[in-house]
């Protein structure tokens, strides 16, 4: 026997009832990004390495061990995308993007990488939802992000989501906050692990965000006591308006997101479900904030910005958690058929029901009657449209009322109106 091939480890193949999610909370992101007047965008799922090396942070977890990074025949470093932020600022400058009105608003919903351990509902190729604002920025605009954001769990059933947030300050206001921190570190360096010790002198932000080192934070500086007054404003300005708007948070003075690029408000959201490393632990679905110096750091000149992202099968699993039902559209109509010359006019009819936007299913591929019939009952056809070879060669087909039982001839060219006839009657 030939050796039976699966799918690369920590990645997962996507079908039947999982693949409804997905379509569903596809669904509910691009209605919902259209309407706050978010428009898509497609990067390559591939990019210059160095995109990520210097905008997400080379000591961070992402560059330093989760990238899927190689070389091209041509000598190239490239990696696949691990996140979606850094190239769409990538696009934003080289495509000149600044020149038109701004903000420019862009929302994806697309696969993404990262070489770490498989837990639950985090995968090495995993799937997220994202908004991108770009060029224009402020309180408000974090705001309603946020609120964007809410609304789609909210559509998706998703109970109990609640928002950390916290603000990290600019660089120039975060310059103290590091020297305390570091000093901090020192004396309690006991307790960070062998990674922690090791970005301690260049990014000792990281220890805040290690899972590792969660008894660092009891006594540890906190970030909002550093910060220059305009960022202050502009944090309380932005819980303002997420009160105004009724989105529920929780102060998080520890939160600082995992990546380089971020400044000011940074916020996650979670909500009630079960963490696999931390069994009880609220789960994490996503997060953001904003990110001003983003676009320094590829080369243009620095630019207002913030943006957020959501795990889709993290979003699936809050989904489930919260009791939602996949709920598939039951088929009005369901054509049976037998024999070659009735499976011909079977596709024909099939066409004029989708044509008159009449929801229909069919199984032209079985040829036993009965089997067709129980997969009728099954999907909960109202109609049953039944073509036999007697029916066939007199251009009729008969009309089965799976409630009752009842059947009629008609004739083929009468089927979808008198279809439509009872269908409003039913409904009547």
């Amino acid at each position: 026997m030939p050796k039976k091939f699966q799918s690369p480890g920590g990645m997962h193949d996507v079908f039947g009832r999982e693949y409804d999610y997905f379509e569903k909370i596809r669904e509910v992101v691009c209605r919902n990004a259209r309407i706050y007047g978010f428009e898509g965008i497609e990067t390559p799922i591939m990019e210059d390495k160095r995109v990520f090396a210097r905008t997400v942070g080379e000591q961070t977890d992402i560059v330093e061990k989760e990238m899927y990074a190689f070389k091209t025949k041509g000598g190239d470093d490239v990696a696949l995308r691990p996140e979606g932020t850094a190239p769409i600022m990538r696009a934003y400058i080289e495509h000149s993007l600044y020149t038109k009105p701004q903000p420019v608003k862009f929302f994806y919903f697309k696969p993404f990488f990262r070489y770490e351990r498989s837990q639950a509902g985090r995968y090495r190729q995993f799937w997220q939802f994202g908004f991108e604002v770009i060029g224009k920025g402020g309180p408000v605009v974090d705001a309603q992000i946020i609120k964007l954001i809410h609304n789609i769990f909210k559509e998706l059933g998703v109970k109990n989501v609640m928002v950390e947030i916290n603000n990290m300050g600019d660089e120039k206001c975060r310059e103290d906050f590091h020297a305390a921190l570091k000093k901090y570190l020192k004396k309690e360096s006991n307790l960070l692990c062998a990674d922690c010790k090791r970005r301690m002198k260049k990014n000792p932000l990281r220890a805040l965000d290690c899972k590792k080192c969660v008894k660092i934070k009891e006594n540890a500086p906190q970030i909002l006591d550093y910060i220059c007054k305009k960022c202050k404003e502009d944090f309380k300005r932005t819980l303002e308006f997420l009160e105004e708007v009724g989105v529920p948070y929780d102060l998080n003075p520890f939160l600082i997101r995992g990546l380089d690029y971020y400044t000011g408000t940074v916020y996650e959201f979670f909500a009630s479900g079960k963490e696999e490393e931390d069994e009880g632990a609220p789960l994490a679905l996503g997060g953001g904030g904003r990110y001003d110096g983003l676009s320094e750091v590829l080369g243009d000149e620095a630019r207002p910005a913030t943006g957020a992202a959501v795990g889709v099968e993290r979003t699936i699993l809050a989904m489930k958690e919260s009791g939602f039902k996949m709920e598939k559209e039951r088929p009005q109509v369901f054509i049976a058929q037998l024999g070659d010359l009735a499976k011909k006019k079977s596709l024909t009819l099939f066409e004029e029901f989708k044509n008159n936007n009449i929801p229909v299913s069919e199984s032209f591929a079985q040829d036993s009657l009965k089997s067709q019939m129980a997969r009728a009952g099954k999907l909960g056809a109202t109609i049953t449209i039944i073509i036999g070879k007697e029916e066939a060669a007199e251009d009729m087909v008969i009309l089965r009322d799976m409630d009752s039982g009842q059947q009629e001839k008609v004739q083929t060219s009468e089927t979808v109106k008198e279809v439509k006839k009872r269908l409003k009657e039913k409904k009547n």
